[in-house]
């Protein structure tokens, strides 16, 4: 077993205390090179979760706030979005494709060398394997499933925002309005812990029409990741690579990571995330050799006055 703040860790469950037979590590495989932007995960994330529409600013909660720079009305995660499509337009030289004779003239060249295309991936909670924001909760509202995954819950979060910071992809976000009107609390993805223990999948990868969220054990998926990487190479897609599978970076693996067509930042995701709570044995040390000096100091100067 591995250091319960930093690095590997092969099995978060039971580390946080369940006993042995206790179900595979589930989470999320994000195929971005097959995701065509219908939205379609958010809509049946928030159906399942009953989550209000995203940026209402008027007291009509239930309709949706329109950007007016994108075909993405969401924008980003957040309390009131546990999944999200992001729509990425690029600029970039044109590729050269095997052309069909048909026996048409050929089109006049229009000195345009650049071509458009679409980067789309459906984001979402990364259910870290070293997760500071249940690090740091207070309350014990956030809690490790049974499954692996990263849960709030709701009765206990007393609503004092210390995970949003501690977050290093800043998905957990706070609601507003009051307890009784559904906010006050932080939020994220459940990875739809009810219907896992009801035994179904998670309501984004069942709405999902082209298989690009895929859902399983998390053992399984890494394989099958690195397969579809190998597959994209062939097929002449060098830049393919995977995101957040790597037991060795920096939170230890995420729960649910992702098949990239460029850089993370693109995408908005940091490069090299690590937990925010990876220095907390070291600071503790210096912590209390402080605290030993000062004292010794105190004592000294006591003792010394004395005489």
């Amino acid at each position: 077993m591995g250091n319960s703040w930093y690095g590997p860790l092969a099995d978060p469950s039971g580390n946080a205390g369940y006993a042995a037979d206790h179900p595979p590590r589930v989470g999320f495989f994000t195929d971005t090179s097959v995701c065509i932007g219908c939205k379609a995960c958010e809509v049946a994330c928030k159906e399942w979760n009953a989550l209000p529409a995203d940026g209402p600013h008027h007291d009509q909660p239930d309709l949706l706030d329109l950007t007016g720079n994108s075909y993405d009305n969401t924008g980003a995660l957040g309390a009131s979005t546990y999944r999200h499509v992001a729509f990425v337009e690029q600029t970039r030289p044109r590729a050269a494709a095997a052309t069909v004779d048909l026996g048409m003239p050929p089109a006049a060249a229009d000195g345009d060398a650049t071509e458009v295309r679409w980067l789309m991936a459906s984001d979402v909670c990364k259910h870290c394997t070293h997760a500071a924001c249940l690090d740091v909760c207070p309350t014990g509202a956030l809690i490790r499933t049974e499954h692996g995954t990263v849960l709030v819950q709701d009765d206990v979060c007393n609503g004092c925002g210390y995970c949003i910071p501690a977050c290093p992809y800043g998905v957990i976000d706070q609601r507003k309005g009051s307890r009784e009107e559904g906010g006050g609390g932080a939020f994220k993805c459940t990875m739809c812990h009810d219907r896992l223990g009801a035994g179904l999948q998670p309501a984004c990868a069942t709405a999902c029409p082209t298989e690009s969220i895929q859902f399983g054990p998390l053992d399984e998926l890494r394989e099958r990741a690195a397969r579809r990487v190998e597959t994209l190479h062939e097929r002449g897609v060098p830049e393919a690579r995977l995101y957040g599978h790597d037991p060795d970076d920096g939170v230890g693996g995420d729960g649910a990571f992702f098949l990239l067509l460029d850089e993370p930042e693109v995408y908005g995701l940091p490069p090299d995330p690590v937990v925010t709570t990876h220095d907390l044995p070291s600071m503790w040390r210096h912590a209390a050799v402080a605290a030993l000096t000062v004292a010794a100091t105190v004592a000294a100067a006591f003792l010394g006055g004395r005489r």
